[in-house]
């Protein structure tokens, strides 16, 4: 058993989000005695995470590894999915086609090569999976999945945080709301040593042998947006807690913890034009509106400014909410017609569309102007190769000649009534962070470990650089908050 500090604990966890809780619970399966620092009061506890659509990007090798994860689905169902086979190899080669290379190869192998036995973990702890509806696609009887996109947890983020606070109370780990940590304490030798808090009663020193940062990264903050996304970032919409805001991170650059990582880059999604400005936990993730491989998108301008079908949705969804942005007024819509609508995920359900029998009368009721929809309809159109249209693949089914291209399931936009969804970017998290090891050790900017201190989740970077493969996220803070679980308590 490791030694305690004089206030009892082994290790101070710092956020309460999945990394945060994944840490604390790891620790504690070892007897370590460990307190969860949340910023946040409880009624507004859980960090990004309870914002989060649950899904998990993991490895496996084939549907055999997928049936302990759901042992609710009947032997007989078993026939009718498809799963395909994501080996490690897979998803560490998605990591660095998606990224440009840039991530971290180190840290991308040992996600990817302990994403498997992560998901195993989650479950035994009560972790409910179900299928994902995102990108999976019902052909007959036959349900496909685009592979690592399988399982998301049974009501989403709201339904993984409220298992893992609910384990976390069942094993004696103290949780302390409206605590904000604002300094990290060292002794004389530089090693972590405990945090300075800030709570409704004042300020308070608390000490442990070891510190996990797991608070997440800056996105709620418009002063570090604009300072390190750019002008564009001030008024951007968040999707998701308003407590990130980066006093954590900052505390950590402040003691020489080396910034890594695409520090002007961030997951930015699609999401409903009319989305609120901060997270809403009644809709935490459904203002997202990832549908648009099979759409239309169109600028104020009524221009086409992205290719819709570059890749799966799970892979260009993270840096399409960026594109948006980009655009006059951050401003687009997803037009849809009578041959694709259907394939619009559930989550459009929170929004209104805008419906019209005509272009003319779609782009009047936008805010468009008719003639310049009707140009980049009639130009797409025309561009539509031949082929066969299949959504749950690459099918190849593009344009010829046009710029932007359209590279997959590109059909032509001529079956009314159409309609239309306005959208905006909403900022997720963002991609710059701290620099750990694959120890989860945080390294100072001559690349020693600072003693004492870890990190997992959003606080980190290093990982993902201008895009990122859907579940990625999640996966990362719960292998990685394992990690420094098991490790901070051997201080």
């Amino acid at each position: 058993m490791p030694q305690k500090s004089r206030d009892g604990y082994h290790l101070i966890v710092v956020g309460a989000g999945n990394a945060a809780l994944t840490t604390a619970l790891t620790a504690r399966e070892q007897g370590a005695q460990v307190v969860v620092l949340e910023k946040a009061p409880k009624e507004l506890r859980g960090g990004n995470s309870r914002f989060t659509g649950g899904l998990f990007r993991f490895a496996y090798r084939s549907i055999e590894e997928i049936t302990p994860l759901r042992p609710d689905v009947l032997a007989a169902e078993w026939e009718n999915i498809d799963v395909g086979t994501y080996p490690p190899e897979r998803f560490y080669q998605d990591m660095m086609r998606v990224t440009g290379g840039l991530t971290d190869p180190d840290l991308s192998m040992v996600l990817a090569e302990r994403s498997y036995e992560t998901v195993r973990w989650l479950t035994g702890l009560g972790v409910r999976w179900e299928w994902t509806v995102l990108w999976s696609v019902r052909q007959g009887d036959q349900l496909r999945f685009n592979p690592g996109a399988v399982l998301e947890v049974e009501n989403k983020g709201i339904g993984l945080t409220n298992t893992l606070f609910r384990v976390a109370e069942e094993s004696g780990i103290e949780v302390q709301y409206q605590s904000k940590v604002v300094r990290l304490l060292q002794d004389r030798r530089g090693r972590v040593c405990g945090v300075t808090v800030k709570t409704p009663d004042g300020f308070h020193d608390l000490r442990a042998r070891a510190v996990v940062l797991a608070s997440g990264g800056f996105q709620a903050n418009p002063e570090m947006r604009v300072r390190y996304l750019g002008p564009d970032w001030n008024l951007v919409k968040v999707r998701g807690t308003r407590f990130n805001t980066g006093e954590v991170l900052q505390a950590a650059l402040d003691i020489g913890a080396q910034p890594v990582g695409h520090w002007a880059g961030c997951h930015a999604t699609p999401v409903d034009a009319n989305s609120p400005p901060v997270g809403d936990l009644a809709l935490t993730d459904r203002t997202n509106r990832l549908s648009y491989p099979f759409a239309l998108m169109v600028n104020v301008e009524g221009k086409r400014f992205v290719d819709e079908g570059e890749d799966l949705g799970q892979y260009t969804y993270a840096k399409t909410g960026r594109s948006i942005l980009a655009q006059p007024r951050s401003l687009a819509f997803q037009i849809f017609d009578q041959k694709t609508v259907h394939l619009r995920e559930k989550r459009y359900e929170t929004g209104k569309p805008v419906v019209a029998d005509t272009l003319d009368e779609l782009a009047r009721r936008l805010g468009l102007d008719p003639a310049a929809l009707n140009r980049t309809v009639q130009e797409f159109n025309a561009a539509v190769r031949d082929g066969e249209f299949d959504p749950s693949r690459k099918d190849g089914k593009s344009t010829a000649g046009l710029e932007p291209p359209r590279s997959n399931w590109a059909q032509r936009i001529d079956s009314p009534p159409f309609v239309a969804y306005p959208v905006t970017g909403g900022i997720t998290f963002t991609f710059g962070g701290i620099k750990i090891d694959t120890q989860a050790r945080v390294l100072d900017t001559e690349d020693n470990p600072i003693p004492g201190l870890y990190a997992t989740g959003e606080v980190t970077g290093g990982f993902f650089y201008f895009n990122y493969p859907g579940g990625a996220g999640l996966m990362r803070g719960a292998v990685f908050g394992r990690i420094a679980g098991r490790n901070a308590v051997g201080e």
